[in-house]
């Protein structure tokens, strides 16, 4: 009885993804960040409750540049769970199952929330340039 050396499922080198999967990868990973930059908000609403002096704190702490960027992550995120969470209603309301549908409405949310984050950012850029 000899035995086979070769694993058993493939390598991940040679492994493509669907498209779907990512999407749905991704919808879990967003919610994720959602939930992790909550926090960011929670932070400025009580830097502001406790009055002016922690309030210029946060504000310096937002303002930096690392800070930016993970506000920009989280703005990314929020427009992608927003749209692929649209995309979940309709599946649960037992449409859009036929794989061109699919298809075609991953390619939608992708679009719609690069095209979303583009056009918020467009509007904050002043705040992300770190213009007062």
């Amino acid at each position: 009885m000899t035995h086979d050396r070769r694993p058993l499922s493939p390598h991940l080198q040679v492994y493509r993804l669907a498209f779907s999967t990512v999407l749905s990868g991704l919808h879990r990973i967003t919610g994720l960040a959602l939930s992790a930059s909550s926090l960011l908000l929670v932070g400025w609403l009580w830097a502001a409750a406790r009055g002016p002096g922690a309030y210029s704190i946060a504000s310096r702490f937002f303002a930096s540049l690392p800070v930016r960027l993970l506000l920009v992550g989280a703005l990314v995120s929020f427009w992608y769970h927003l749209f692929a969470g649209f995309r979940h209603l309709a599946w649960d309301a037992g449409l859009g199952f036929d794989k061109m549908a699919i298809r075609a409405s991953g390619v939608i949310i992708v679009a719609l929330a690069a095209l979303a984050s583009v056009l918020t950012l467009a509007a904050a850029w002043r705040f992300l340039a770190g213009s007062p």
